[in-house]
Order: C-alpha cells, then structure tokens, then sequence
C-alpha cells in the first residue's frame, strides 16, 4: 500500500449531495481538504429526480444557503422552473421548489468543486478505513494507496454493496450503470459498526418527442421565479460579487457586479405536465405483482414510506382508482423526460404495459427503464448530535449511510458534518443545530435520538416550531452563525445587518401606523386580510416594503402572538436543551434510574437533556434524575 505523501485536515468519501457541501464547508472553513469519488463525472449527479426542494426540503436548502452552503445557489444557476408551493395557505408553510437541468447541475457542481481553494478532488474507491488507538488516521482505496487525513467523513449514499433490481433480473451496482462499493461495508463492521439494508427506486425515463403531450395538463412555474439563495434576493442580488452563468449553464467568473433590477434564471423555462394512471395500469400491476422484487421477497430491505413505488400504491391504496403521474423535463439538451411518480422495480416487460396504459404515453419510447436499488447504512444512533461517530473518533457519517432518503436530506447532513469536522480540526466544541432554530438540527436529533428503520424523509410535522422555521426567514436564524464559521463573506454579513435593520424600521413604522382609526397589526389579524391589500392604504409604507421582505413581516405582524409564544416555550426549554452530558458519564451507575433507562441511554449516549428527553421510553422522572446528578458531577 502506498502512502500518500499529502496528509490532510479532512478526507470526504463521496461525491454527491452530501459530499459536496461536506467537502466545501470544510474547505472554507480552512481545512486541508480530499474528495474521493469513484468517478469524478459524476460528481454532484443528480441520481433520481431532476428537482430540489419541497415542502420542508425546500426549508432544509434555504438554510443551507442562509448558513453559507452551496446548493440553493447552484439550483437558481441550473434550474429550468421554480414554484412556490403552497402559495394559497399561509407563508409559514410556503416551500420553495425547483426542476433543474441535471447535467448542468451536476456539472457546474463540478467545476465548483475543482475550483474551490483548499479543497482536492481525486478518482479513488475508498474500500477501507484506517484506525489507529480508536482515531480515523486515513482511507485505504482500490489502487494501493492509503490518503491520511485527522477527520474523515463518509457519504457514500446507495453505493455500499449496491444491489439493483429490475423484475427478476439483479445487478450489483450503487446507481444505473455505475458499480458498488465494495470493501468498505466489511471495514466498518470491522470496526465494530452495524449496518443494515434500506432500498429505494427510481422510475422509468421516456423520449420527449414519443409523448403525446395534447390533452395533458401543462404545469408552468411560477412568474416571476422564486430563487432559493438569498444571495438571489432584492436585499443581496447585485451587490455582491458571484460567478455567473451563460445559458448553456456553464460556469465562468466575471468581475463586475450585476446591474440588472432584479434576479432571472439563466436558463430557459420549461412546463411540466400532468397525466394519471388508469383502470388498465391497475390491471397490469396486479396480474404482474408476483414478479415484482418487492413482493417475492427478492428485497430485503425496507422502502421509502412517503415516495411509494407504483406497484405499492395499488397495493396499499386499493380503493384508489387513479394516481397522478408528473412528465418532468430531465434538461435543455436531452430528451429523457422523468416519469414522476411512477418508481417501480418490475421487470422491463411489464414496465413497457404500465408505460403504455398512462394517457399520453400510449405509444412513448422507454429510455431507461427503472429499478430499485439496495444499500447498506448504519443505523444513526451510533451518531453525536454532530454526526461524529460514537467508537471512532474524528469519523463522521452523512447522507443515505444515514438512513435518510432525498438530495436535501443528504446536503443538510453533509453541512452539519463539515462544518463540525472542520471544527474538530480548529480544536473548536462541536456545534449542535437546535431543533428551535433549523430544519436541520430537526434532521439530525431525530436521526441520532430515535433513529430509522425506514428511509427518513423530512416533513414541516416534524418539527414543533413551525411558525418559526419559515423558509423566509432561514437566514435570520443561521446567518450569523455562517459568518461566524467563515462560511459568509463581511460584504454578505453586512448586506444581511442592513435587511434586518430595514425590516426593524419597517415593522416599527406599521405598528404605529393607523388607517381608520386602527393599526395596521390589528388588520393583519383579520383572517381575510394579507399584507399586499392593506399596503394599498399605507401607500407611503408600500414605497418603502422590498417584495422579499414582505412575508416575513407579514408573518412577524399577523402571528406574532403565537411567534412570542413558541419563541417563550424556546426561552424556557433552553436550559434543559443546552445542559451538556459529559461523553464519559457512565449511565448503568446511576442507580436511581430504571434499569432499562440506564440501559438505552449509555446505548445511545445523549448529548444534552434535551436529546436524552426524546429518546422513546425515557420519561421525565428520569430527566429529572439526571438533573440532580449532573448538578453533583459540576459542584
């Protein structure tokens, strides 16, 4: 084995969505940093559906973007129609979605990548990790040569002995003609890791111009777009420099500042389209459904919940006559057309009929067909709350190892790793996103305190803060802390102090404003009333109101008893949130917990009484408990 002569701060196994905002958090935060892959073409790869965000996704990109990460801003550069979804309820459960042309994403993520200063690519399979006294010290790879690096952080999304299945026909594999990763799946039960199985799928891919497109509901974005990063927004958009994009959606820099009046996407937009399955669908998958892998037993591992196959949806939703089907364009220069919501792992000759049976597509060209694919992951209760594994120190997990399932997901770990990662190596505490003020730390504390047998997928009911964690407003609660890391320029901290201090004087001014005889907090409160109709009266205070800004106020105004409400109930649950459980506290020695208590918590080994308070079947007499020791332990 060949030893490297480079050492690096940080070493990133993976390439895809969680590798990429691991790899540059790192990178910006000064770290020394590698990405292995084991193909640099497919660095950023968008592997299943050409769209990011949605409902909480969306949220979970915002602040990525907020905090200084780099998803949201490639979207707007790659994306081919945005949407605000959710437009006809309130703001706080606005969310904003994109289709993106997939190699122009993946693509310009690419070149990000190899452009970004202190960060290295390289074309390596990672199949073994290098231990030394419980430490990570380095990756050993498929060509003989061993990178050493202090933190390595794995996110290897399906590829650990990937497992394709079409109809009875299986391919190890981690993604449509790529291979698995074999090797490194026997390193970390080596290691005392446990792993299991998960599977998720992917649909068929149809030729555009087979597709009988009349008679089929177009679905356009929204006009004008929503862009995700807040870089793209009235309070930042031309005041800072930023690469920018020809339409072809390749990546040049410029040095001069934007001098048009507000943000476009740089490329064409483009309609999506809606059809539905119809009684003959149903009739072929239930004539088939016993040479689905799902149901003979050929897939061990669990599916997605939430994003069900088509052969599990006229299972499980037997009363259901129809489906929506989504046709969304897959790019500008292709013309695979993704068939969203029809994920399905029944052989190719069967896909052909359930192809052939959607209104539409009676005569559409299959390109690709789809599959399912299996994966191992590890269980996250083997995780910190910073996604630090629990027996090796310095060795991290994000993305599907975790048992997630969604391009967002496996960015939103991917950033928190980074960040942490590069933390460790400043000699710095790590940091642990409160569920109070992100999506993320929603993300992660569920992850690590209850962990999942299913692929998690994230929903805004998931979090018990809501009203708080709007998309608008992400950069009002993360900011601050990306600049503080390093991860948002002086020129964009200050640009965000001055949107604070407007929407300060802004709020300030309406509070105190009266039209007929009442203030304008108290019209918001009226259900029928929005912020638009009423700025009609206040016309001097309408000049004054950026359209970005408009929301967020709206919100603050119309809801601000319940804001203070949460934002008290946050106030209170502090102490308890934030009370540290020192990483060598030994739980079976507290005798004055239950047995079985002492027993799941030096299992899972909590961070803080917060955490400890959610793990399932811990009650708060046994907080309580560990109250009182940890107040012994600190006198």
């Amino acid at each position: 084995m060949f030893t490297h002569p480079q050492a690096y701060d940080v070493i990133v196994v993976g390439a895809g969505h969680a590798g990429i905002e691991a790899a540059l958090a790192c990178a910006r935060m000064g770290c020394r940093t590698l990405m292995t892959t084991i193909d640099l073409d497919t660095i950023g790869k968008m592997s299943c559906n050409p769209a990011i965000g949605g409902l909480a996704k969306g949220h979970m990109v915002r602040e990525i973007d907020a905090a200084g990460g780099q998803m949201g801003w490639t979207t707007d550069a790659t994306g081919i129609q945005f949407r605000m979804l959710n437009r006809k309820k309130g703001p706080a459960v606005w969310a904003p979605r994109a289709q993106c042309d997939k190699k122009a994403y993946q693509f310009t993520m690419k070149g990000i990548c190899e452009r970004q200063p202190n960060l290295e690519v390289r074309q390596a399979q990672a199949t073994a990790l290098v231990v030394e006294s419980d430490q990570i010290t380095g990756i050993d790879t498929a060509m003989g040569v061993r990178f050493l690096g202090r933190c390595v952080i794995i996110t290897t999304g399906t590829f650990l002995r990937g497992l394709m299945h079409i109809g009875e026909n299986q391919q190890k594999g981690g993604r449509g003609g790529e291979q698995a990763a074999i090797g490194l799946s026997d390193s970390l039960i080596k290691l005392g890791f446990a792993l299991e199985r998960l599977k998720t799928g992917t649909p068929p891919r149809l030729k555009k111009s087979s597709i009988k497109w009349e008679g089929l509901s177009e679905q356009p974005g929204d006009n004008p777009p929503p862009p995700f990063s807040f870089l793209h927004e009235p309070s930042y958009y031309g005041k800072l420099e930023e690469p920018k994009f020809r339409p072809d959606g390749a990546l040049f820099h410029v040095e001069q500042r934007s001098s048009a009046p507000s943000w476009t996407p740089a490329l064409p937009q483009l309609p999506c389209y809606l059809t539905a399955t119809t009684a003959r669908t149903a009739e072929v998958i239930r004539a088939n459904l016993h040479r689905s892998p799902m149901y003979s037993g050929q897939i061990e591992g669990v599916g997605p919940r939430y994003c069900p196959s088509i052969e599990d949806k006229f299972v499980k939703f037997a009363d259901k006559e129809t489906h929506q089907i989504f046709l969304e364009p897959e790019g500008l220069n292709t013309e695979e057309v993704y068939v969203n919501g029809c994920s399905t792992s029944l052989p190719y000759d069967v896909q052909l009929e359930i192809i052939h049976s959607i209104k539409g597509l009676e005569n559409a060209e299959m390109m690709r067909a789809g599959y399912a694919v299996e994966y191992d992951y590890a269980p996250p209760t083997q995780l910190y709350t910073w996604l630090e594994t629990k027996r090796v120190q310095g060795l991290f997990f994000a993305g599907q190892i975790n048992g997630t399932t969604g391009y967002e997901e496996a960015a939103a770990q991917g950033f928190v790793a980074g960040v942490n990662a590069a933390l460790r190596i400043q000699g710095k505490q790590p940091y642990i996103f409160p569920r109070s003020k992100s999506y993320l730390g929603v993300l992660v504390d569920d992850l690590v305190t209850k962990g999942t047998q299913e692929p998690y997928r994230m929903f805004t009911s998931r979090a018990e803060y809501r009203l708080i964690l709007r998309q608008d407003n992400a950069d009002e609660r993360l900011t601050e802390q990306g600049h503080e890391w390093g991860l948002i320029s002086k020129e964009r901290y200050q640009l965000f102090k001055e949107k604070m201090a407007k929407m300060s004087e802004i709020k300030e001014k309406l509070q105190k404003t009266r039209h007929q005889g009442i203030t304008l907090e108290q019209w918001l409160k009226r259900p029928e009333m929005d912020l638009d109709q009423l700025l009609v009266q206040f016309s001097e205070i309408a000049l004054n109101v950026p359209q970005d800004l408009r929301a967020g106020i709206e919100m603050d105004l119309k809801y601000a008893g319940y804001v203070t409400r949460d934002l008290a109930h946050v106030e209170r649950m502090k102490k308890t949130e934030e009370q540290r459980i020192p990483d060598d506290l030994n739980f079976l020695e507290i005798k004055a917990l239950r047995r079985e208590s002492r027993e799941k918590l030096q299992s899972l080994r909590p961070a803080t009484l917060g955490q400890a308070g959610r793990i399932s079947g811990i009650t708060p007499a046994d907080i309580g408990v560990l109250l009182i020791w940890l107040k012994k332990l600190s006198a």
